[in-house]
């Protein structure tokens, strides 16, 4: 298989890393995408300390792991977000209830993180852009379309400066299209690539889970954009609507089961995995399968090696000849 399939550790963030590195190799994957948080990867370190990351690589290569790709999902989501009481998690304590301060923060250390992803030796970064118009999915209060073109139009304001960075650093950022971000279906997708300009540094991190919950149709979504994913996140996804629930969420849980969807470790919901591989591979997609791994019903464990080992029987290695040559039909 020439796709390396790997474990996001951002669902493991209670698992120091070298605790999590063996269970990770036993389990079956190559390596890792590895998240900016605890101490999976620090980041602002990684900016500026080079022997850092080179024990960060020795490390994984001693369990026979490598790394691809890191994830900052936290401090892109600060860059166009509203930044009100949901993220100051995210950030120290003097930066909290500071809608200001969060944004400078984010854009501060998304450019740094381009860095640090330099000095690891990979060139993809995955994570979110935020949004500054998400809150206006649905036109009531009525909102003017003027409002709409000046939320894509901030977030090229915003995101440009910070790709010039990774276009300095020779690192790509992939968002992940994906609820309250700039880009989270088809349309909004095209849209925000025309506003930056088509620019290579700006790809999505193709999760199909957040499509097809909407009804968008995967597949089509690979065979549009193919050029432009840079990185691919496994993670399933089923649909349960039975009359009561709907697809918006009702403000219930991830595992409530009132639920109208919810997320599916690989194989056990209704993506078709085996059409997606098959044309990530027709277009020419090279990178990561990345599994993240979320479903509320299952030991993670087990859900971990279980989704390395359907990756690796789904994904099938594209072929080498044409059906005709292989018969001997060739004329």
């Amino acid at each position: 298989m020439r796709n390396p399939v790997t474990l996001f550790t951002a669902q493991w963030g209670d698992y120091p890393l070298a605790e999590l590195l063996p269970k990770v190799a036993a389990w079956g994957y190559d390596g890792l995408e590895l998240s900016c948080k605890g101490d999976h990867f620090d980041f602002v370190r990684a900016a500026q300390d080079t022997d850092y990351c080179a024990a960060h690589r020795e490390l994984l290569a001693k369990h026979g792991l490598g790394v691809w790709a890191v994830g900052n999902h936290r401090c892109g989501q600060l860059v166009c977000d509203p930044n009100d009481f949901r993220t100051d998690g995210f950030v120290p304590e003097r930066f909290r209830g500071k809608p200001a301060a969060k944004r400078d923060y984010g854009i501060e250390h998304m450019k740094l993180t381009a860095q640090a992803a330099k000095n690891l030796g990979v060139q993809l970064v995955t994570g979110f852009t935020g949004s500054a118009i998400w809150s206006y999915l649905y036109r009531f209060p009525a909102v003017d379309e003027e409002v709409i073109e000046a939320g894509f139009a901030e977030f090229a304001e915003l995101w440009n400066p910070i790709l010039d960075v990774f276009g300095e650093c020779g690192v790509r950022f992939a968002l992940e299209v994906h609820p309250a971000q700039i880009a989270y279906d088809f349309h909004t997708a095209a849209r925000a690539l025309a506003a930056v300009g088509r620019r290579p540094e700006f790809g999505f991190n193709f999760d199909p889970s957040h499509l097809f919950w909407q009804m968008v149709d995967t597949v089509q979504f690979v065979r549009e954009f193919g050029d432009r994913i840079y990185h691919m996140h496994v993670k399933d996804c089923a649909l349960t609507l039975d009359g009561r629930s709907s697809i918006i969420g009702s403000h219930l849980n991830f595992g409530d089961l009132r639920r109208g969807w919810d997320f599916r470790s690989a194989g056990h919901g209704q993506i078709p995995f085996g059409d997606l591989f098959g044309t990530l591979h027709a277009v020419g997609y090279t990178g990561p399968y990345s599994v993240e791994w979320e479903d509320s019903r299952m030991d993670r464990e087990w859900g971990a090696a279980d989704a390395a080992g359907y990756v690796r029987r789904t994904a099938f290695p594209p072929s080498k000849m044409s059906l005709d040559h292989a018969l001997g039909n060739k004329k």
